[in-house]
C-alpha cells in the first residue's frame, strides 16, 4: 500500500469518489458511513478492483460511536496518514425566524461536532506516528454566505475557522491542514436540503455545468500528493459559470 487514508461519508458524493480515487492508486482506503448497505457496496466495488479496504459502519454524530470504532482499529489499519474528514450535510434552506431547529442539530452535529470526534480520535495516531495531513472538505458558503443560508453556512464557517487553528495547534508534529471549499456540486447535497423532492434538487444546477465529485476527488488527491514540504492551506473551487453564492450564469 502507498499508505492508509480514512475517508468520512464515503458511502455517497464527495467521499465516495474520493475513496475510489485513492484505492486507484494503491492506498488502502479506509471507508467510514452510517449506511451500512452502501457501506458494503462501495466494499465490493473497491475489492473487486483489487484495493485494500476496511469498512468502519457508524454515525460521526455518535461521540460513542465514533470513539468505540476508531479506538478498535486493527492494527494493520492503525497508521491512518490522511484524514479527509468529509461527512457533512445541508438541511433546509428557509429565513433564521422559520428555521427547523432539528434540521440545525443534524447540521451542527454532522459538520461541526462530527468532524471534531473523528478528529480528535485520529490525530493522535498521525502524532504518534510523526507526521500526517488532514483535509475537511468546507464549501463556499463557510466564507460567502447567502440567504436562508444560516446555519449551514455558520457551521461551515467553523469549518474554515477549525482548519485554521488545527494548522496552528498541529504545527510542530508535522501534520499539514487543508481546508477545500467547493462550490456548486451536484451529488446528492441539494436532494438531501430539499428532502428527496428531486425537482427542487435539479432546479439548483439549471442552465450550469457544475462541479462533480470526482473533480473534488482529484483535487483532494493532488493536495495530498504533493512534496512533504508543501502544503495547499486553503482551496476554493468553483465551476467556470460561478463567481460566488450569489452570482452564478445560467445558460438560456
Amino acid at each position: 500500500m502507498n499508505g492508509i487514508v480514512m475517508v468520512t461519508g464515503a458511502t455517497a458524493g464527495f467521499g465516495r469518489a474520493i475513496a475510489v480515487r485513492f484505492a486507484s492508486e494503491g492506498y488502502g482506503v479506509i471507508i467510514t458511513g452510517r449506511r451500512k448497505d452502501r457501506l458494503d457496496e462501495l466494499e465490493r466495488e473497491l475489492t473487486r478492483s483489487g484495493a485494500k479496504v476496511l469498512p468502519l459502519n457508524f454515525d460521526v454524530r455518535s461521540k460513542t460511536e465514533v470513539e468505540h470504532v476508531l479506538n478498535r482499529i486493527p492494527d494493520a489499519w492503525k497508521e491512518v496518514g490522511i484524514l479527509v474528514n468529509n461527512a457533512g450535510l445541508a438541511a433546509g434552506l428557509s429565513h433564521i425566524d422559520q428555521g427547523d431547529t432539528d434540521d440545525w442539530e443534524r447540521m451542527i452535529d454532522t459538520n461541526v461536532k462530527g468532524l471534531l470526534y473523528v478528529t480528535r480520535t485520529i490525530v493522535p495516531v498521525m502524532i504518534a506516528r510523526g507526521g500526517g495531513h488532514i483535509i475537511n472538505i468546507s464549501s463556499i458558503a463557510g466564507s460567502d454566505i447567502y440567504e436562508n443560508g444560516n446555519v449551514y453556512c455558520a457551521t461551515k464557517s467553523a469549518v474554515n475557522s477549525l482548519s485554521r487553528a488545527m494548522r496552528i495547534d498541529l504545527l510542530g508534529h508535522n501534520i499539514k491542514v487543508t481546508n477545500i471549499a467547493p462550490g456548486m456540486a451536484e451529488t446528492e447535497f441539494s436532494l438531501v436540503r430539499f428532502k428527496g423532492d428531486r425537482e427542487k434538487a435539479k432546479a439548483v444546477y439549471k442552465g450550469v455545468d457544475p462541479l462533480t465529485a470526482a473533480d473534488i476527488a482529484d483535487i483532494v488527491y493532488f493536495c495530498a500528493t504533493l512534496p512533504a514540504h508543501v502544503c495547499i492551506n486553503d482551496l476554493t473551487v468553483t465551476p467556470t459559470q460561478q463567481a460566488g453564492s450569489g452570482f452564478v450564469y445560467r445558460r438560456g
